[in-house]
């Protein structure tokens, strides 16, 4: 008999580090003929839903949005959505941000081993301040601006910065020797999942070595901090939760 109690997950009060290697498989009502792999939700401390979904040819994804937003991220592959009478097309770099109250959404004509990054949560209304519409775009699109005035950190917003949207989904790109100028300590909740190159990463007062295909969840006010390694640019897409702070009056 073969044993192993190896794992390189990490998984602590302020932070996770999901590497895949212990992945159990979940079922998705309405998700048929597909892999999914809830890597961060709130049973471990978080306010939102971070999954990692595989399909293929006899894939199909049906469900609606309700009180959640629902925003879909293509890795590779592609596949097909349709949103009531609107069909999107699915391809590596592709996005879409589903609002709440979205009725019906179908994804299905996917290519064999497409990968899908999910980030669903809680909408937070503000008064006076409408809910928007579908959004979809492609990374490609998305011009890099460059972060703190360094030219080796590289920022594209996916999501537009206006207060109807109570989530950003970021793709943060380091070239050769890039790291974060500072030790980042601030209010909003990350769930990432680094799309290529390798590097170190700072959580809490620990350190880790990741790369592609590692998954990391950091709670408010978890210190962090990156670094890239390597000959080869280092890319990481994110979440985090914006515009609703307030203090109660």
């Amino acid at each position: 008999m073969k044993l192993t109690a190896r794992s390189q997950t990490v998984v602590k009060q302020n932070y996770a580090l999901i590497t895949g290697d212990g992945f159990v498989n979940s079922v998705v009502p309405g998700w048929s003929n597909c892999v999914v792999n809830v890597v961060i939700n709130e049973a471990m401390g978080a306010d939102f839903c971070q999954q990692l979904v595989t399909l293929g040819p006899t894939s199909s994804l049906k469900g609606s949005t309700q009180v959640s937003e629902f925003f879909i991220y293509a890795i590779e592959g592609q596949a097909q959505l349709q949103v009531e009478d609107q069909s999107y097309a699915l391809k590596a770099g592709s996005y879409v941000w589903l609002p709440p109250g979205t009725a019906n959404y179908t994804i299905d004509s996917a290519a064999e081993n497409t990968q899908l990054l999910t980030f669903q949560k809680v909408y937070e209304e503000l008064e006076d301040i409408s809910i928007p519409a579908l959004y979809h775009g492609h990374a490609d699109d998305i011009q890099q601006d460059i972060y703190l005035e360094d030219p080796q950190l590289l920022m594209q917003n996916l999501l537009p910065y206006e207060l109807g949207f109570d989530m950003a989904v970021n793709i943060f790109t380091y070239l050769p020797g890039g790291n974060l100028p500072f030790v980042e300590t601030h209010v909003m909740e990350h769930g990432l999942t680094y799309l290529s190159g390798q590097g170190i990463y700072r959580l809490d007062d620990d350190w880790y070595h990741v790369g592609k295909g590692d998954h990391i969840w950091m709670a408010p006010y978890c210190p962090q901090w990156f670094g890239a390694l390597g000959d080869s640019p280092s890319a990481y897409i994110y979440y985090k939760n914006v515009n609703r702070f307030s203090i109660e009056q």
